[in-house]
């Protein structure tokens, strides 16, 4: 029975042994690579520059208030389309103290000298019926009576614009109502009923009530390197892919490149706007980030290859073509001509022909993607 034992657990070491021998002979092996090929295609090759930026109004115009006040009545709402002239919201006017003192000290003065004139307006009239007064001294006396009268009407309309931003003979022109100026769509509305505001002038540029733009007229503004920007210029065409919008196809036609660079990131670029063709009813937003594609040259129906089937060596350039006829050296090692590249496909001028097969990239087996090596 011991011997049968021995004689089996012999067996299984050898068994063993010649399993371990065969897996290290067979991995010592050099183990042939296989490459993908590609064959030769005709295409299109486009030489693009990529811009990015994003959707602007070409004029996005800042309502301000030309009093300072409180927000009482906001009549419209952010994407209402307005015409120029309508009332977006109404401000309360907040009185200044000092200003308040002097147009009520300006009314009383006004109406003391008004009362004096007109007294003394009456008694001269008298005085000229009775034939004691010229004329002339009659006339002088109403003159001096009607601008007393003027003097005391604008002291009134002086105190009820200081109290209330409005006088009852200049209601049309009331600064009160935020109107807009031109016609667009309201882009933003940053402040509600119950904020203060602070009208514009020469040392403050005020609050702003809303902001109002034509969305019909809308602009592409980016950001083009100073290695990029002497390839193109204003007429060209910009192909826009909008990230909020992968399926909708957006033009767009250069109209100004910038004179002056600027450095950022240690980097020199130069402003570019396109103004956008609607072509499309999808409503474009503004703020929309997009990149521009500008194609500055082209080559139509050329021979071509993936670029990763090159290899470069000094000033040339090769490719490996199928050799069936040598089977120990299946691929022939050949230069040659190459044009325009688009980064992923370039054109091949001269060297091989559209029935050659030309080695790829090594393939992959199943195996090895799976375990990622």
């Amino acid at each position: 029975m011991k011997k049968i034992v021995k004689r089996i657990l012999l067996v299984v070491l050898g068994i063993v042994f010649l399993g371990t021998f065969v897996f290290l002979w067979n991995k010592s092996k050099a183990k042939q690579t296989e490459y993908e090929e590609v064959i030769p295609e005709i295409r299109t090759i486009q030489k693009k520059i990529i811009i990015t930026g994003r959707i602007s109004p070409r004029n996005e115009i800042a309502l301000k208030p030309q009093i300072s006040g409180i927000i009482t009545e906001i009549y419209k709402e952010t994407g209402q389309v307005v015409k120029a002239g309508e009332a977006i919201a109404k401000i309360q006017v907040i009185p200044d103290i000092a200003q308040l003192s002097n147009a009520e000290s300006r009314l009383n003065v006004a109406q003391i000298s008004f009362d004096q004139q007109k007294s003394e307006f009456e008694r001269t009239s008298r005085l000229y019926k009775s034939d004691v007064l010229s004329k002339e001294e009659f006339e002088k006396a109403e003159l001096a009576y009607q601008k007393a009268g003027e003097e005391l009407k604008n002291a009134k309309e002086s105190l009820e614009i200081v109290k209330s931003g409005i006088s009852s003979s200049t209601a049309q022109y009331s600064n009160t109502l935020i109107k807009s100026t031109v016609t667009g769509m309201i882009l933003d509305i940053p402040v509600k009923v119950g904020n203060s505001v602070i009208q514009t002038n020469n040392y403050n540029d005020g609050t702003t009530i809303a902001s109002i733009a034509d969305m019909r007229d809308l602009i592409f503004v980016g950001k083009v390197d100073e290695t990029e920007v002497g390839k193109i210029k204003e007429g060209y065409e910009v192909n826009l892919i909008i990230g909020a919008m992968q399926d909708v196809k957006c033009r767009a036609v250069l109209e100004y490149i910038s004179p002056k660079g600027v450095l950022e990131n240690g980097a020199t670029t130069f402003e570019i706007k396109a103004a956008v063709k609607h072509e499309t009813d999808a409503f474009i937003r503004a703020g929309y980030s997009a990149n521009g594609e500008i194609v500055v040259m082209q080559q139509d129906s050329v021979l071509s290859i993936p670029e990763s089937a090159l290899e470069f060596a000094d000033d040339s350039v090769f490719v490996y073509i199928h050799d069936p006829k040598n089977p120990k050296e299946p691929y022939r090692k050949t230069a040659i001509e190459a044009g325009l590249s688009d980064g992923i496909y370039i054109e091949v001028k001269k060297g091989i022909g559209q029935q050659d097969k030309i080695r790829g990239k090594v393939k992959i087996s199943e195996l090895e993607k799976e375990t990622g090596q």
